[in-house]
């Protein structure tokens, strides 16, 4: 097939335009203060004028993160019991592809949890002995994806071309997980239809959901001997559960063997920052397209993601206070060099401008799994207060490290 051949990128281009303007949250004001006090000159207008051609991220005022590689080859990676591991990563699974640096995968019809025997109607108590047959964790993971002469020290960023699930999903919370897992009596399960674009769910009594495709779990396998549970979050990334990471965004993870070996699955068609009863609207790909970047050059040191619109930093702990710090202090230690301003410079553009947000939050106190999940904290930074050169600039310099 014809490289890039079969993606839409007017769509992914009209996607992430569509997120720019309902994610920018700066005003105008905040921004020209901004970048008067940072010394970075007159403020160009704000994102919100792609033109044809232009991917909508080129206008946000940094870099083009639905484009600025070109597509690749494209690799075919179905769901099946070959790829497939349940609940864990598994450190001794052969790469199920292995592509070159800009290449992307086409995960066609992905897996819900518990190797996708999760059904549509099924009643909580038919889905109990599913459940109970994986006490690593319910989410389907396939991979992993090796990219050709990655090594440790490198980073791989993954880049979310497409993410459109399948019609169905479900939200649910079990006794005793979520933020308050002492606060209802009986189990919570509610399963949704989808419309036909993909572009909503009916909830009741006339709410309805913006469906928002993210994947909640995206890892570089960590380095070691022993299977890593999806559930667990770490420096390689893992149970992430970051709603922004959406069509057009990226995520940069480090590498940690060779090949980097990256797995993903908890896919989300729509959820709240935090998730507070565990669960998002929960679901499959019915078409996911991930593109892989080789950096080798890159100045990270942590994990980060970048959206058109902002750059965010992650932190997690066993404490929200934990997450919140590691978060903070990830920003500060990624941004200030590369912006060319000093920590406190970021410490104060996070405490004006930006957005600290919880990720998740889970207090388990009765689960089925044998690992639970962090805390989480991510530090939005918009890229709105820079000029575009200078966010182009922080952009490149994320990849390059020049």
């Amino acid at each position: 097939m014809p490289q890039g051949e079969g993606l839409d990128t007017d769509n992914i281009r009209r996607t992430a335009d569509e997120r720019k303007n309902s994610l920018r949250s700066p005003s105008r004001r905040s921004a020209l203060g901004w970048a008067g006090m940072l010394g970075l000159g007159s403020l160009a207008p704000l994102a919100g004028c792609a033109t044809s051609g232009t991917p909508a991220a080129a206008n946000a005022g940094g870099g083009d993160v639905a484009g600025s590689t070109p597509l690749g080859k494209r690799h075919e990676l179905p769901s099946n019991k070959d790829t497939v591991r349940v609940g864990a990563m598994d450190p001794k699974a052969p790469a199920a592809v292995t592509v070159d640096s800009g290449d992307w995968v086409h995960y066609p019809n992905t897996w819900v949890n518990w190797a996708d025997e999760a059904k549509y109607g099924m009643p909580f108590d038919a889905r109990e002995p599913i459940r109970k047959r994986y006490p690593a964790g319910p989410y389907s993971l396939v991979g992993p994806v090796a990219v050709r002469g990655a090594e440790p020290g490198d980073w791989i960023e993954c880049r979310m071309l497409r993410l459109r699930p399948i019609e169905w999903g479900w939200n649910s919370s079990p006794l005793g997980v979520g933020a308050l897992p002492t606060e209802f009596k009986k189990p919570y399960l509610q399963y949704f239809k989808f419309d036909d674009a993909r572009k909503q769910a009916s909830f009741k009594n006339g709410i309805a959901y913006e469906l928002q495709p993210t994947q909640g779990v995206i890892a570089a396998m960590p380095a070691g001997n022993d299977p890593v549970s999806g559930i667990l979050s770490g420096a390689y990334g893992g149970n992430i559960v970051l709603r922004e990471l959406t069509e057009g965004a990226s995520i940069f993870l480090p590498v940690q063997r060779a090949g980097g070996m990256i797995w993903t699955g908890d896919s989300h068609a729509a959820q709240g920052d935090g998730v507070v009863n565990q669960t998002a609207i929960e679901t499959a790909m019915e078409d996911m397209r991930i593109q892989f970047i080789l950096h080798k050059r890159s100045p990270l040191k942590t994990l980060m993601v970048e959206t058109p619109t902002h750059w965010i930093g992650l932190g997690y702990g066993d404490s929200l206070e934990s997450a919140l710090t590691a978060s903070l202090l990830n920003t500060m230690n990624w941004l200030a060099p590369l912006a060319k301003i000093e920590r406190d410079d970021v410490y104060s553009l996070v405490s004006v401008a930006g957005s600290v947000r919880v990720t998740q939050y889970s207090h388990q106190t009765n689960t089925n799994y044998t690992s639970k999940p962090p805390k989480g904290v991510h530090t939005m930074v918009p890229k709105s207060v820079f000029t575009p050169d200078q966010a182009a600039s922080i952009s490149r310099q994320t990849r390059t490290g020049s």
